[in-house]
């Protein structure tokens, strides 16, 4: 039987619009900081919160992304979200005061997580059933590089050019993305006569409950890898591994790159228990070696743990999330996982922070060992426990 066709036109714009997004994400998101710094004297904690409350616009959008695309489309949504970054991204250069660049962060992530939930829902109903996991896997595979990619290359341009160099090129990601990003197919399922507009007030008009279980186990394992993604440079200053830690996001990048093509295509044969139970045992281990990481080729294993972890649970979480629901409603299963994912991606480093006074920094690694077990516990009551019986229903239903 031949393969249904994965890439193509539709799927390899998107997947491009998309690593633009996050990329300029990542450089924004590592350069905010120190901007408030040293453009408006910004202290510390405001200056952090220039660069977090990103997180909070990206929330709003992704809130009410599900709910626009099932009324007017993908494609319009993901329009729509590009020219708004287009146009807040442009308002970098003349925010004069502290307030108003914090204003325009918040704006700048509501253009994105409007579009980047658009440009999920469009691949995830372009993706052929019976190669669900595969393709999004595949796809996700945007969002990682830009983690390795965006943070060096934002470094060397502030270091040697300026910070409207960042800007700049955030600004030219935004552009071309809107000008390829026209030449997509809007891709949408039928929609339900039922009504939604009639219900405002409803939470199923903004909420999938099919998806929301297991997107309440990513927003749980996400908390613990939110330690790495904001705590990482500090712990690795603490223990004198700053060298190693510059080659932890590559080491990551490199090791999700090359397994989640085999991920996916094995999700897809086989279920997902056979990749989220040993992703999860890896992840926990990588944080254990992270949390007694004396020497570099410690924390540079941890981070090939940690890619074969954490780099292969989420993208076959996101998966569930899409199974679990009808086409109608995918808009609102990929928004609100991403939602609660991001909510843990966004309050883990706060509420994660809170310990170091008590633990210290490899106390805080060591309690989120505990956190991914606490997740795997739920996955099986959610959903690994049923995985085999939803999987083989699930192959009967496409190939029929």
């Amino acid at each position: 039987m031949e393969k249904e066709q994965l890439w193509t036109k539709d799927f390899i714009i998107t997947s491009v619009v998309n690593f633009f997004m996050m990329f300029a994400v990542f450089l924004l998101l590592v350069t905010m900081a120190p901007y408030a710094t040293e453009t408006f004297q910004a202290s510390s904690s405001i200056a952090g919160l220039s660069a977090s409350i990103f997180i909070i616009g990206v929330l709003c959008g992704r809130l009410f992304a599900g709910r626009a695309i099932t009324k007017t489309g993908n494609k319009k949504i993901l329009m729509f979200g590009l020219v708004l970054y287009i146009v807040t991204t442009l308002l970098y250069f003349a925010a004069i005061s502290l307030p108003a660049l914090i204003a325009v962060r918040v704006i700048h992530g509501i253009g994105v997580g409007l579009a980047t939930t658009a440009a999920s829902t469009m691949v995830a109903q372009m993706v052929p059933a019976s190669r669900k996991g595969e393709g999004i896997s595949f796809f996700t595979l945007s969002m990682v590089l830009p983690t390795a990619v965006g943070p060096l290359v934002a470094i060397l341009l502030t270091q040697y050019v300026h910070y409207n160099a960042v800007f700049l090129l955030s600004l030219l990601l935004g552009v071309i993305s809107l000008v390829i990003s026209i030449q997509t197919r809007d891709v949408q399922p039928a929609v339900n006569t039922k009504d939604t507009a009639q219900q405002p007030f409803s939470l199923s008009n903004y909420f999938e409950k099919g998806s929301l279980p297991i997107a309440l186990v990513a927003m749980v394992v996400g908390l613990a890898y939110s330690s790495v993604l904001s705590l990482l440079t500090v712990y690795a200053e603490a223990i004198n591994l700053v060298t190693a830690a510059t080659f932890f996001y590559l080491v990551y990048s490199i090791t999700v790159l090359s397994t989640r093509p085999f991920s996916g295509r094995l999700t897809d044969k086989k279920g997902a228990n056979i990749i989220i139970y040993p992703s999860l045992v890896f992840f926990a281990g990588g944080m254990l070696l992270l949390s007694q990481a004396q020497y570099s080729w410690m924390m540079l294993l941890a981070a090939f743990c940690i890619g074969l972890g954490y780099g292969n649970f989420q993208p076959i979480t996101q998966t569930i999330a899409i199974k679990r629901t009808s086409s109608e409603r995918m808009s609102l299963a990929i928004s609100t996982y991403y939602v609660f994912l991001d909510f843990g991606l966004g309050i883990g480093p706060f509420l994660l922070g809170l310990l170091v006074p008590f633990t210290g920094y490899r106390g805080l690694y060591l309690t989120t060992v505990i956190i991914i077990l606490f997740g795997a516990i739920c996955y099986f009551w959610i959903h690994g426990r049923k995985d085999k019986t939803f999987h083989q229903r699930y192959a009967a239903e496409t190939a029929s």
